[in-house]
C-alpha cells in the first residue's frame, strides 16, 4: 500500500468496526432482556436502550478519529461524556487495502457527511425481544395476524435488524456500512453471529455475495409496519408475482442485492436519509439505483430536511420499468422535494 490511504477510506474502515461493536452492543441489550422502551412519535416509532447506546457509540467512535466530520444520527440525544468501554478506535486493514477511487481519493474530513442509524428495524427487534421473553403470550398476540410470525420463527425477525453508517459528499452517498446483528442466528448456539457488508461506487460491494432474482420475476418487498392504501396501490400497480414484507430499509436493500426481491417500493413518506444513505451506496456500488416515486435523486447534505418526502423506489436492475408502473394517484400523494 503505497502513500497513507485516502480520508474516505479510513473513514470507510473505521466505520466498519464500529458498525461491528454498535452490533455487538445491540445483541448483547437484547441478550439481557432489558430493552428501555421509549416511544417518541407513534407506536411504530421506537428506541431502545440499544438504539442509545449504539449511536453513542458509533458517533463518539468517529469523532474521535475524525473530528472535522459531520453526523448525523437518528436519535435525538443529549451531550454527555461517553463511557470508554463504548469507544472503538479499531478499522478494517482490509478495507485500506483496496484502492481508493480517483473522484474520492482528495476529499477531506470537513466535506463529509456522516448517516447513522444505530438500529434499524426497532420494532421488529423489540418484537422479537417480546417472543424470547414470553413465548406463550407471544404466540397468543401473533394469532390472526396476516404479517406477524408464528412462535416457532419468530427469531425471524432478528433479521430485520440492522446498523447503518453511510457517508455522503455533495450530497450523494459515496460510501454504505451495513452490519446485521443477528445474521447466522438459524445455526444455533456457538455459532459466529452478525456479518458486515459495505460497499463504494466506483469500487464494488464487500461481505456478501450479488444475486438477482432469476427470470422476470417480480418480486417487491415493502413495509411490514408502516402501510396504507397509497403503498398497497403502488405495490399492486407493479403487477408483483409475489409481495415480501420486512422491517428496515437496510433489510431490504439486502433482499434486492442476495436475490429475494427485484424491488423495495415504498410510496410513503415515512423513510428519513439515515435510513437510505448507507443502503443507497451499497446499491450503486453494484449498478442499482435508489430514487424517490418521481425517480428523482435524494440528497444527502448536511442542511436538507431529514424525510424522504416522496417515498423511495430501489432496484437492482430495470429501475425505468418499476418508474413506469408508480399511478398517478401516488404521485400527486406524494410530492417530490
Amino acid at each position: 500500500m503505497a502513500g497513507s490511504p485516502a480520508v474516505v477510506m479510513r473513514l470507510v474502515a473505521s466505520a466498519h468496526t464500529v458498525a461491528e461493536m454498535a452490533g455487538a452492543i445491540v445483541r448483547k441489550v437484547l441478550h439481557t432482556g432489558e430493552l428501555g422502551i421509549v416511544q417518541k412519535t407513534g407506536a411504530n416509532d421506537l428506541q431502545t436502550l440499544a438504539d442509545r447506546l449504539a449511536q453513542q457509540s458509533i458517533c463518539a467512535s468517529l469523532s474521535k478519529r475524525f473530528p472535522k466530520i459531520t453526523i448525523i444520527g437518528e436519535e435525538e440525544l443529549p451531550a454527555e461524556d461517553i463511557s470508554e468501554d463504548l469507544i472503538e478506535n479499531g478499522h478494517s486493514e482490509e478495507i485500506l487495502r483496496e484502492t481508493c477511487p480517483p473522484e474520492y481519493s482528495g476529499l477531506k474530513e470537513e466535506e463529509l457527511v456522516v448517516w447513522v442509524d444505530p438500529l434499524d428495524g426497532t420494532k421488529e427487534y423489540t418484537e422479537a425481544s417480546r417472543c424470547l421473553r414470553h413465548p406463550a403470550e407471544a404466540q397468543m398476540s401473533h394469532k390472526g395476524s396476516d404479517t406477524s410470525q408464528p412462535l416457532s420463527t419468530a427469531l425471524w425477525l432478528l433479521d430485520n435488524v440492522t446498523v447503518l453508517i453511510g457517508i455522503a459528499h455533495r450530497g450523494k452517498a459515496i460510501a454504505g456500512v451495513i452490519n446485521q446483528p443477528f445474521y447466522n442466528y438459524q445455526l444455533g448456539e456457538g455459532a459466529a453471529l452478525g456479518r458486515t457488508m459495505w460497499g463504494m461506487p466506483g469500487l464494488g460491494a464487500f461481505g456478501f455475495q450479488l444475486q438477482e432474482v432469476p427470470g422476470d420475476r417480480r418480486i417487491i418487498t415493502t413495509t411490514r409496519s408502516h402501510s396504507n392504501k397509497v403503498v398497497t396501490d403502488c405495490v399492486d400497480a407493479m403487477e408483483p408475482h409475489e409481495v415480501i414484507r420486512v422491517g428496515g430499509a437496510g433489510n431490504k436493500i439486502i433482499q434486492l442485492v442476495e436475490g429475494r426481491a427485484s424491488a423495495y417500493v415504498f410510496a410513503s413518506p415515512g423513510c428519513k436519509k439515515w435510513d437510505t444513505c448507507a443502503p443507497e451506496a451499497i446499491l450503486n456500488a453494484v449498478g442499482g439505483k435508489l430514487t424517490d416515486m418521481h425517480g428523482n435523486a435524494y440528497r444527502y447534505d448536511a442542511a436538507v430536511k431529514h424525510m424522504n418526502s416522496a417515498g423511495v423506489l430501489a432496484t437492482l436492475r430495470n429501475h425505468e420499468y418499476y418508474l413506469s408502473r408508480v399511478p398517478q394517484s401516488v404521485l400527486q400523494a406524494l410530492k417530490s422535494d
